[in-house]
């Protein structure tokens, strides 16, 4: 049976980002050995229910939008960006079928975020540093995260790697206060701005990561071994009796 994957459009309003940006999240799809299933944004809830009754699992990927900082009580700052709510609702809706039904859930960048808020936390509206969390697509290395021994991502790093790995970085938001059952799993060592995040679960797969492995999925046996985590929860992926499962948002 092949194992799918349901990932949203990454924005609602800019096509010309969506090919972009979307390819390689499929690129490292069909390479782990899933099949993507892309939830366009502008689709009624229930065909899009009926795409996520045919997926295993759920990928949130980044997005050019920032989350709107009402959704975690905040007023906008002048720094932040503009948010896309098409793009929010299509987040919440899969990340409800994924926590009623106990899918695995991968966050990258943006889609970390969402995963926070959903889970009643806040996000830094916009990251004042002396680390460059956005140096640009081109960097492939651009700082160190440090990630503690015995979280799951730390058991996805390939033996021989270093331990604080290098990553890519593209992000002007973060994650301040973390959401609910959420366990912070990586970090800038500098500046201690969160990388990482999963939910403190042994039986529920979900990692929100700051950075961006479907660009580095080629070079990085890491990124590679971050997808492939997603697609082997998936694969041995068991509905749960939704009267038992967590609801948030």
């Amino acid at each position: 049976m092949s194992v799918r994957i349901a990932i949203p459009e990454p924005t609602s309003s800019d096509p010309a980002y969506n090919q972009r940006s979307l390819t390689p999240y499929l690129v490292a799809l069909h390479a782990a050995g899933a099949v993507p299933i892309v939830v366009p944004l502008h689709e009624r809830q229930d065909r899009v229910a009926r795409l996520l009754a045919g997926a295993h699992g759920i990928l949130l990927p980044g997005s050019r939008y920032d989350v709107d900082p009402q959704r975690y009580g905040e007023e906008r700052i002048p720094e932040c960006g503009e948010s896309d709510p098409a793009r929010t609702a299509a987040d919440e809706l899969l990340l409800q079928d994924a926590f009623n039904l106990h899918k695995p859930v991968l966050g990258i960048c943006a889609g970390m975020q969402a995963l926070n808020v959903w889970l009643n936390g806040k996000l830094i509206q916009d990251l004042k540093t002396d680390v460059n969390h956005q140096p640009g697509r081109e960097i492939t290395e651009a700082h160190p995260v440090r990630i503690p021994m015995g979280s799951r991502l730390a058991a996805l790093i390939p033996a021989g790697e270093r331990r604080e790995p290098l990553v890519n970085s593209s992000h002007h938001q973060a994650v301040c206060l973390v959401g609910d059952n959420l366990l912070v799993t990586a970090a800038s060592p500098v500046d201690r701005v969160i990388e990482a995040v999963e939910l403190d679960s042994d039986d529920h797969f979900v990692i929100g990561v700051q950075w961006h492995p479907e660009r580095t999925y080629l070079e990085s046996a890491f990124s590679r071994a971050i997808f492939a985590a997603l697609v082997r929860a998936a694969e041995i992926w068991v509905p749960r009796p939704i009267e038992e499962s967590v609801v948030a948002g």
